[in-house]
């Protein structure tokens, strides 16, 4: 799903997309397993996509089918109700 997203923000002329686009694979990382905290006190075991940078980090919630963008906090990643394509949560930061 990342790659095909990535392959047409290359071909976009949208230049913050493709801004965007590189930034986001810079930040890649192989998906690793975690759980992830949700309003409530619900978690859910997801995966993360890409490397946080101390506040923020971009998952793939399997269940839903679509990533989520996570802020890190003190009991883990937590959902912030950020929800879409990869490229649409690393871009809403």
């Amino acid at each position: 799903m990342i790659e095909a997203e990535l392959k047409e923000a290359v071909h976009s002329s949208d230049v913050v997309f493709r801004r965007t686009a590189e930034a986001f694979q810079k930040s890649l990382r192989p998906p690793r397993e975690i759980e992830v905290n949700f309003s409530g006190g619900i978690t859910q075991t997801c995966w993360s996509v890409s490397r946080g940078d101390g506040t923020y980090r971009v998952v793939y919630m399997p269940r839903a089918g679509y990533f989520s963008l996570c802020v890190e906090s003190d009991f883990g990643p937590l959902d912030i109700g950020v929800h879409g394509p990869a490229l649409g949560c690393f871009g809403s930061v």
